[in-house]
Parts: C-alpha cells; sequence; structure tokens
C-alpha cells in the first residue's frame, strides 16, 4: 500500500488530523474511518460478487424425462352447471 520511503506523509497527515481534531475526538474521528472503510470493503465485495454472478453462465435446466401425462383423462364433454350462465 505505502511504502516505507513515503513514512513522514502518514505522520504529517496523523500530526494535522490531531491538531484539527484535538485528543478529545480522536477516538471517534478513528471509530469514524474505521467504519467508512468497513463500508468500503463490504460494498466492493457486493459488487464482486454480484458482477461473478451476473458473468457466470446460467445452468441449462434438464427437459422432463419421458412424457408427460395426467392422472385422469381431460374431460370432453362437460356438462353446464347450475352456476353457469348464458350471457
Amino acid at each position: 500500500m505505502f511504502g516505507f520511503e513515503r513514512w513522514w506523509v502518514i505522520l504529517l497527515i496523523l500530526a494535522i488530523v490531531l491538531i484539527v481534531y484535538g485528543p478529545g475526538k480522536l477516538p471517534e474521528v478513528g471509530g469514524a474511518i474505521g467504519k467508512a472503510f468497513r463500508e468500503f470493503r463490504r460494498a466492493s465485495t457486493d459488487l464482486q460478487d454480484e458482477i461473478k454472478r451476473s458473468t457466470a453462465a446460467p445452468e441449462p435446466t434438464p427437459p422432463p424425462a419421458g412424457p408427460t401425462t395426467s392422472a385422469t383423462p381431460p374431460t370432453t364433454d362437460a356438462k353446464p352447471t347450475p352456476t353457469d350462465t348464458k350471457a
């Protein structure tokens, strides 16, 4: 991430943050930064998983084995019921 040759930059940023926020609010600022990093990492992981799922080829569903038959034969001469009305 950061090389050891740039350690003074991190030290400078930390000193500026300490001056601006003071030692009292420093734990709150650190907690907020940690929470933001966790949320960013979670969103990044979710996005990567979504991309992997969308680019993966869907598995084909196997066709049914054999002809499909129903247990009862279809009715061809249905009688009208008393609730049937002619319009």
